[in-house]
């Protein structure tokens, strides 16, 4: 893998003026709107929001599956002009092949680029320890718990070297226990990596507990309501939940996002670049 260093250069992402329309010309429903942010090379960036807002449309323009209907996103100055191995998505459900072994599905990006089979399987199985499946190489994906999927998941799409890791809930059908061993399963493996991460949740304390910033989406279509540098020291552990701090951005995350709350993003009308005035909040976080 690359070294936290190299890692550390590559994957900034520049998203301007987005606009994302799904559907017929004449028929088309805006699902997001008017977006901009950028992350920085080896940033880890939560994007919370109700389900339905746009958060999985927005990724997949960031993957390269969905074209803009106006804006730009850039990954180190260069435009997305498709899907690239180097923006590895991984989303709830894993793509995992059934009838291949955990290492031959880990190994599969390389032997796809053609590369000798004695390569891509030590390469795999350094993936496999990094992930902390070493001893599963031979193993079938339904001889694995959820949670060891996912893991493999993640090990076959690191195999490529991406610059960012596009997530789309991959936590979100894991028991809760499960789910917070993943969470920190992830952000050790990410310190090792620093590759480059957007994570979207409409859990707040899975956004909480993994992000050096988060930014929260109203409803559709999906603008950015609010944006929070967490300040949170690494490495991170369960305790971290009951901390006053988290308490208190949990607060102000329920307060953003609860259907009845008095927010100015629910508001009919935003300034006209959907940003909200600077005197228009007044949390003490």
């Amino acid at each position: 893998m690359s070294s936290p260093a190299s890692a550390a250069t590559l994957g900034h992402i520049d998203i301007d003026h987005l606009h994302i329309h799904l559907g017929e010309p004449g028929q088309s429903l805006e699902v997001v709107h008017n977006v901009s942010f950028t992350v920085a090379a080896g940033e880890f960036v939560c994007l919370l929001g109700p389900s339905g807002c746009g958060k999985s449309t927005l990724l997949g323009a960031l993957a390269g599956h969905l074209v803009p209907s106006h804006g730009s996103i850039r990954v180190d100055g260069l435009p997305i002009s498709g899907p690239h191995p180097e923006r590895a998505l991984v989303f709830q459900q894993h793509t995992l092949f059934p009838w291949k072994r955990v290492v031959d599905n880990v190994a599969f990006g390389l032997k796809m680029k053609g590369v000798a089979r004695d390569q891509r399987q030590r390469q795999a199985h350094d993936l496999l320890n990094l992930v902390g499946l070493e001893g599963f190489e031979n193993h079938y994906p339904a001889q694995l718990s959820g949670g060891m999927q996912q893991r493999v998941e993640i090990a076959r799409v690191l195999i490529n070297y991406p610059r960012v890791m596009l997530m789309d809930e991959p936590f979100g059908a894991l028991d809760a226990q499960t789910r917070l061993m993943m969470q920190e399963h992830l952000l050790e493996v990410w310190s090792r990596i620093r590759t480059s991460i957007v994570f979207i949740t409409h859990d707040i304390d899975e956004a909480l507990f993994l992000a050096d910033r988060i930014l929260v989406m109203s409803p559709r279509p999906g603008r950015i309501i609010d944006e929070r540098r967490l300040g949170f020291g690494r490495p991170r552990d369960g305790s971290l939940v009951t901390s006053a701090r988290f308490i208190e951005l949990k607060r102000h995350c329920l307060e953003l996002l609860h259907p009845g709350g008095k927010h100015p993003a629910y508001l009919e009308r935003l300034s006209p670049l959907g940003k909200v005035p600077a005197n228009a909040s007044s949390f003490s976080v």
